[in-house]
């Protein structure tokens, strides 16, 4: 049975757009309450306040650049001062580039690390330890399929994901006896625009069970948080995948590399 948390607290990164707003929009259909955190200040209190009318739910933009060194102290000072005790922390905020590594800006390289490692560290510590005095809350942190992949062409975001894989499942064995579950999300095959896939194809993609919608998923990953699961992968054709991308020649990372990703590079 999953709990109810209807009057609990989520504190969501990314929570302006894309899949953390699906998860914003998911926790306050369950009557959750937010603290909503994104470096996008005008869509950030839009969102807000169109989820504290549709929802009835109380809702706390936080304008704040994850990518600071003291960002973890700037959203615990915010809650501090607001009186503000969370249930739940989701680590979803993210950035993606097609560029290869040596055509990538040192500024960018350093923000990958910076969001997908460092971010997530701080935060995942922080909360843990005001979870662990109280002897209860739950941790989801967004990894992705490509922690699996060492495929060229996404070598950052891929190497950043497999971190945020290793790193949770860790923390879940570390936090388990002190009543705080920590769950790492591994999405793959969610229909966005991400690899430019014709809408028709997606569409029934999707109506056929090869992707999820970014809804359903969070759908499902919430309800995993929520049990204590320490790791949640959707659909089994991306369990299977696993295996066959373990695999994967050399040939075949190339060939898909020059196919599906060298096509979708924006260069400064």
């Amino acid at each position: 049975m999953t709990e109810n948390i209807k009057g609990k607290l989520a504190v969501v990164t990314g929570a302006s757009s894309g899949i953390g707003l699906c998860f914003c929009r998911e926790l306050a259909s369950r009557g959750c309450n937010l603290v909503m955190i994104s470096n996008q200040r005008e869509e950030l209190g839009r969102c807000a306040d169109d989820i504290a009318r549709s929802f009835g739910v109380a809702t706390y933009p936080l304008f704040v650049d994850l990518t600071s060194q003291d960002a973890a102290i700037t959203i615990l000072d915010y809650m501090d001062s607001k009186g503000l005790k969370a249930d739940y922390l989701i680590n979803n905020a993210g950035i993606f580039s097609f560029l290869p590594v040596v055509d990538t800006a040192p500024g960018k390289i350093d923000c990958f690390i910076r969001l997908h490692v460092a971010a997530v560290t701080d935060l995942s510590r922080a909360f843990a330890l005001r979870f662990k005095a109280r002897g209860k809350g739950r941790i989801l942190n967004m990894s992705s399929m490509s922690c699996w992949m060492p495929m060229p062409g996404i070598a950052l975001y891929s190497a950043t994901k497999a971190y945020i894989r290793v790193f949770s499942r860790a923390l879940y064995y570390e936090m388990r006896d002190y009543g705080v579950s920590v769950t790492v999300a591994c999405p793959g095959g969610i229909a966005t625009d991400l690899f430019g896939l014709p809408e028709p194809l997606k569409k029934l993609a999707v109506r056929i069970g090869a992707i999820d919608t970014p809804e359903r998923f969070v759908s499902k990953a919430v309800k995993k948080m929520l049990k204590g699961k320490k790791q949640y992968i959707n659909g089994i054709l991306n369990r299977l995948a696993i295996f066959f991308v373990a695999i994967l020649p050399t040939w075949a990372r190339m060939q898909i590399k020059r196919r599906m990703l060298d096509k979708n590079i924006t260069r400064p």
